[in-house]
């Protein structure tokens, strides 16, 4: 009885030791590395939609960009269809995601204005110009 007990206290404390190992190896997320995090992403969005060009080969669109913690968004990202558009869209979808989850897990604030989308396109000097 006595060997029962000590092999159930040894495999305890190899499950105590065991669970705690992992915590040490784990950074804690700050605001900050969060923040650094979404401008690398933002940053890599719009080199990629500045990539793009307009001719008549290519359509000009925009794309909601960011994501207000009152909602809605920050302003509309203009890309052609010279580039991956759906590599462009998956990306902005995943930016505008992880900036609603950053803002209200920080609980960042901001003004409640709408940001109107372009009325329309045009393309001047071989890149997409929204038009207000």
């Amino acid at each position: 009885m006595k060997k029962l007990i000590s092999k159930f206290i040894l495999v305890l404390l190899f499950l105590l030791l065991f669970s705690t190992q992992c915590e040490d190896d784990i950074p804690p997320f700050t605001q900050e590395t969060e923040q650094q995090e979404l401008a690398a992403l933002k940053t890599e969005i719009e080199n990629l939609a500045n990539t793009s060009f307009c001719g008549d080969a290519f359509e000009c669109k925009f794309i909601a960009f960011g994501s207000k913690p009152c909602g809605g968004h920050w302003g509309y990202l203009v890309y052609s269809t010279s580039i991956d558009t759906e590599e462009l869209e998956n990306r902005v979808e995943r930016y505008n995601r992880e900036e609603a989850i950053y803002n209200t897990g920080w609980g960042i604030t901001s003004d409640c204005a709408v940001n109107n989308p372009p009325v329309s396109m045009n393309c001047e000097n071989n890149a997409c110009v929204a038009v207000y």
